[in-house]
């Protein structure tokens, strides 16, 4: 290996938000390994790449949804020593109410929004602690602080990552592994579209391109924060949630209820 600042691993790299982390992690020196269903679009995104930046790129066409795509990635997260970032971006969302959305296609959301990154965190993360160094970058999503914006099931998957980010966050710290979650708001890719929601019914002053973000989320990354919201001008009103939240930590829990329930 002649690349020493290791091996990025992107779920969903083959557009949109997952496209520009590779090219940027290639900018910055960065091997690459791209994961996605759509080989043809993986396989041009990869030989771009390869031309542009002169690095490695490897591509693994999986289905994370499926257990045999899901299993595939995970045995190279283990045993592939020159990983040293996952950036668990793989997701789908859905602006349909509940009751007008297939729950057949909420448990496919649930599987790529919140069993893929699960399980490739859990695969990732030994290697990481054992050798003392490695990043794992969650992209979330606004609707983890407002579920209530979009769909309900889209938005508790984007809250278990940010929940999941936290608790990783904590049983880290001290190992070397950083964590970061990056929370975008209306973003300009496809996700739109599929969610059924096309991006140009969106007032544009919303919607920040794919670019914006991730150089954004970068910076947040290389400035060691643990939450980036790029659109958030107010870096004060994150710290006044998470202090609020903090607060209340110590007072949820005791042997009787609050005396305002008491009879």
């Amino acid at each position: 290996m002649t690349d020493t600042k290791g091996t990025v691993l992107i779920t969903g790299a083959s557009s949109g938000i997952g496209a520009i982390y590779a090219d940027r992690f290639a900018a910055r020196g960065h091997d690459l390994i791209l994961v996605a269903r759509n080989l043809g679009r993986l396989t041009d995104v990869a030989a771009l790449l390869k031309e542009k930046h002169g690095v490695q790129v490897k591509t693994i066409a999986a289905d994370l949804g499926s257990e045999e795509g899901l299993s595939a990635v995970e045995a190279v997260l283990a045993e592939d020593q020159a990983i040293t970032h996952l950036v668990n971006n793989a997701g789908f969302g859905s602006a349909a109410p509940l009751t007008a959305a297939d729950v057949r296609d909420m448990q496919a959301m649930v599987a790529i929004n919140v069993t893929a990154p699960l399980r490739l965190t859990y695969a990732a993360v030994p290697r990481f602690i054992a050798r003392g160094k490695g990043t794992i970058i969650n992209i979330s999503s606004i609707v983890a602080i407002g579920p209530e914006i979009l769909n309900g099931v889209y938005g508790g998957t984007k809250s278990f990552l940010l929940a999941f980010s936290h608790s990783l966050r904590k049983e880290l710290a001290g190992t070397g592994v950083n964590v970061q979650v990056v929370l975008p708001g209306a973003t300009g890719t496809e996700f739109w579209d599929v969610a059924g929601l096309p991006a140009s019914n969106l007032p544009t002053e919303w919607v920040m391109s794919a670019a914006d973000l991730v150089d954004a989320a970068l910076l947040g990354l290389d400035r060691g924060e643990f939450a980036t919201i790029p659109s958030l001008a107010d870096a004060a009103e994150w710290d006044a949630w998470e202090a609020a939240r903090t607060a209340m930590l110590p007072h949820l829990s005791s042997r009787e209820p609050a005396e305002r329930y008491q009879r």
